[in-house]
């Protein structure tokens, strides 16, 4: 069920840490890697986040059984497009992009006639770069594969197998409800963070200094979150448009309505909705998909 070769292509937070998880759990399996930016390439051989760091995509996927792209998924069509006249007719072709209808459609188009099998793995920091991998990443956090109605189920099992093997806990998903699950649980909160650092710095009430100085925890964990790669999210952003519009609208009649409860002093209303999400709160504690300790675990230094 595991695979003898997995190229990398991308070697960023993701990449590197599917390299090291891979050397972690995976120490039969070979791995080569790519990433468009030679500085990238270079740190990469240095930390050893593959076995071989190539240069070029062509020849990092060749001999692959496994191929997984880790960039932008708006770059995801221009580099399955540099591979397609390397890529052995073997090889599972996956990635780990939080947004997926796009992205098989992408691959798809760049790869006839490959097994195509996408993927992501919700997990991930604010840091990006071929220094912010590690190899614990994945574990214990679920990554979703979203296979065509007409994949391969051999191939599906053994890319599900590749991501237990990595310490992740794997759930099958239609490509389409994924896009929109995850507009709730990620990009949406990512464009509130993005959105009320943003205010703040404008802000001419309140100078920026103020703004660091005083910042209480809420308030930094939204700065935590705004830190996140700007490539990355802008290309979530444009490639989930339609379940990020829809959720946005969903999420702004709400807001609407907790204005609403504030200016007329509906105190029951908030009551409500504060004790609703607190247990929402526990639950995501109870499963293990964060940690109840103080400052969530998270050490300062």
């Amino acid at each position: 069920m595991t695979f003898g070769r997995v190229a990398v292509v991308g070697l960023g937070l993701l990449g590197g840490s599917v390299g090291l998880a891979i050397a972690d759990n995976l120490p039969d399996c070979t791995t080569t890697g790519y990433d468009a930016d030679p500085a990238t390439r270079l740190r990469a051989a240095e930390r050893g986040l593959v076995n071989r760091v190539c240069d070029t995509a062509a020849e990092a996927v060749a001999g692959a059984d496994l191929v997984i792209f880790c960039v932008p998924v708006g770059a995801m069509g221009d580099a399955a497009a540099q591979i397609a006249d390397a890529l052995p007719e073997r090889a599972i072709v996956s990635d780990v992009g939080s947004s997926k209808a796009s992205v098989a459609e992408a691959l798809r188009a760049a790869l006839p006639g490959a097994t195509v099998i996408p993927a992501h793995p919700v997990a991930g920091t604010e840091n990006s770069g071929p220094d912010a991998g590690f190899a614990h990443l994945f574990r214990h956090r679920w990554c979703i594969l979203t296979p065509p109605a007409d994949a391969d189920h051999a191939a599906t099992a053994r890319l599900s197998a590749f991501w237990e093997a990595l310490g992740a806990r794997v759930e099958i998903m239609d490509a389409a409800h994924h896009d929109l699950v995850l507009a709730v649980t990620s990009h949406i909160p990512h464009l509130i963070a993005y959105t009320i650092v943003g205010t703040a710095s404008d802000l001419e009430e309140v100078t920026r200094g103020e703004v660091i100085k005083y910042s209480a925890g809420g308030f930094r964990d939204f700065t935590r979150i705004a830190a996140s790669d700007p490539v990355m999210w802008r290309d979530v952003f444009l490639s989930n448009r339609e379940a990020v519009l829809e959720m946005l609208g969903r999420f702004t009649e709400d807001l609407t309505a907790l204005q609403r409860a504030i200016r007329r002093g509906d105190g029951e209303a908030l009551f409500d909705l504060f004790t609703r999400t607190r247990d929402i709160r526990r639950s995501i504690v109870e499963q293990g998909q964060d940690d109840a300790r103080p400052d969530f675990g998270r050490s300062d230094h």
